[in-house]
């Protein structure tokens, strides 16, 4: 069944088809949906596998940087760390310098998840569908909008031409 458009054209502007909040927020959702069954097996939430992920690279940082590397407030953040510290993956422990620091450390059992991990990271890249040169632009796109712009790292540029590789390979064989 198609939908009239009743509004005035001075209303064009609010068409979903014209806002660039709406496809990002349907991508993200779209993106989450596919991670679900891979972090499943590892029994983990798209929010917990990024937040391990910062924690890989840095090992320890206060809840406060913690937040704002992911763009999640308190009251995400609170629960989050919560459920992490309950699977052992991290732990949470006020500063001695200033107690209204929370230094959020990860443990051994949260380092040994890594590598299942990267097998998530690897099984998710194959499935965008965007070659190299698209997935670095809307990279950069992003970053931009979140006033982050940087140069993409080299390591990523040489796994996702990899990537792509293997993931043609695949679909000649099929």
């Amino acid at each position: 069944m198609e939908t009239q458009d009743h509004a005035p054209a001075c209303y064009d502007a609010l068409k979903l088809e014209n806002l660039i909040c709406f496809p990002l927020y349907a991508c993200a959702r779209e993106l989450i949906k596919m991670y679900k069954p891979f972090l499943d097996e590892i029994d983990m939430t798209y929010t917990q596998y990024i937040t391990m992920i910062v924690l890989w690279e840095t090992e320890s940082l206060t809840s406060k940087e913690l937040g704002q590397k992911l763009f999640l407030d308190s009251g995400t953040l609170t629960p989050l760390l919560k459920k992490l510290e309950s699977k052992d993956y991290i732990t949470r422990v006020r500063s001695a310098e200033d107690e209204r620091n929370l230094i959020v450390t990860i443990t051994e059992e949260g380092r040994n998840l890594r590598p299942a991990a990267k097998e998530v990271y690897l099984k998710m890249i194959s499935q965008f569908k965007l070659d190299t040169e698209e997935a670095q632009v809307l990279y950069r796109l992003l970053y931009k909008m979140l006033s982050r712009e940087k140069e993409l790292p080299k390591e990523f540029l040489e796994q996702l031409v990899t990537l792509e590789y293997i993931a043609k390979e695949t679909i000649d064989e099929e």
